[in-house]
């Protein structure tokens, strides 16, 4: 039993760090593209909101395999909006001190997940 537990813990892993990657990636060709179009602001906001997204439907269904509902979603999505802002404002603060957009926007998202792992311990998966 044991091993199987070690082995499906293993496999969930995997897939959470597959999702995680491939959100990174979401969020850095979607800013890249309305880099070009928009604002930095502009550009950085609506990749995070499309990557949350993205991360909501395949954490759902490919890594936890549970069913999408509002209440999951809401849940989800306030964790990381609260993100958006420290997203925001650091990506523009390294830009400011000289950094090139694209350096900056992956120390960032670096920045990020750790935070939401940190909030996701905390708040949505502590231990009672």
């Amino acid at each position: 039993m044991k091993k199987f537990l070690e082995r499906e813990f293993l496999i969930e892993t995997f897939r959470y760090l597959v999702c995680g990657i491939s959100t990174v990636i979401v969020n850095i060709v979607v800013y890249k593209l309305l880099s070009y179009q928009c604002d930095t602001l502009i550009a950085n906001t609506v990749a995070f909101i499309l990557s949350v997204l993205y991360a909501y439907f395949t954490n759902s269904l490919f890594v936890f395999r549970v069913r999408l509902t509002w209440k999951n979603f809401r849940e989800f999505f306030g964790m990381r909006i609260g993100t958006i802002f420290i997203d925001n404002g650091m990506l523009l603060l390294l830009i400011w001190l000289g950094m090139h957009d694209m350096l900056a926007k992956c120390i960032v998202n670096v920045v990020i997940i750790g935070l939401n792992y940190i909030f996701s311990k905390l708040f949505i998966f502590k231990k009672k």
